[in-house]
């Protein structure tokens, strides 16, 4: 059974492939509680950006959402190495059980320099809470789902569903997944977001070493 991935809500997802949400897992705590020391250049850059949105930002479209604050902020993470890197816009696509899942990607960390390969995260930017084209939540775990399944393996897959002004942060482990609570890129929570991206490089090239 073909299905994209803004078919799917969280619902959907755990009636049909048995996984289930947790109030708390430890690679999201590890996630979050990362500790970064943001140096002067990174801290006028946030601040310009959170600065940029607050001027017109609660207006911008996805497209100015992700060109404007998104990938900037992501990129100041210094994310592009020879290893993995930041993908825009690229197709996912696995089949678990009776369903062909595909679709595409707004934003995904993956193995690979010139095509994403092994995928470790992935986003998914909303310009509002609901959408006729689906649910930020779902279509991101769905697409964490199917990165799980190419890699073949228990490890953790993280993810970010990004609406507005508000950064979500979530992570899937065998069975269950957490999702955090939203961070606000408006104000001084940008340095949180920041500090949280430049954990997932860590955790990621962990991952990568283990490998």
């Amino acid at each position: 059974m073909k299905s994209n991935f803004r078919e799917w809500t969280l619902d959907k997802i755990e009636e049909g492939f048995g996984i289930k949400q947790v109030r708390k897992l430890e690679a999201l705590d590890e996630l979050l509680s990362y500790s970064y020391e943001i140096n002067a250049f990174e801290s006028q850059y946030l601040t310009e950006l959170r600065e940029l949105y607050s001027l017109g930002g609660d207006d911008w479209n996805e497209v100015e959402l992700e060109n404007k604050l998104i990938s900037p902020l992501i990129i100041l993470s210094k994310i592009d190495n020879e290893q993995f890197a930041y993908f825009l816009e690229r197709e996912l696509s696995a089949t678990i059980g009776e369903y062909e899942l595909s679709g595409k990607v707004d934003g995904m960390i993956a193995s690979g320099f010139r095509s994403p390969k092994k995928p470790f995260f992935c986003l998914q930017e909303y310009k509002r809470q609901t959408d006729p084209d689906g649910d930020p939540r779902g279509q991101c775990l769905i697409a964490m789902l199917t990165a799980q399944h190419l890699n073949q393996n228990n490890q953790v897959v993280y993810g970010c569903y990004v609406i507005g002004k508000l950064w979500h942060f979530l992570v899937l482990q065998g069975q269950e997944y957490a999702i955090s609570s939203g961070l606000l890129c408006s104000n001084d929570e940008i340095f949180a977001i920041f500090r949280v991206i430049k954990g997932l490089k860590h955790l990621i090239e962990q991952q990568i070493l283990k490998n």
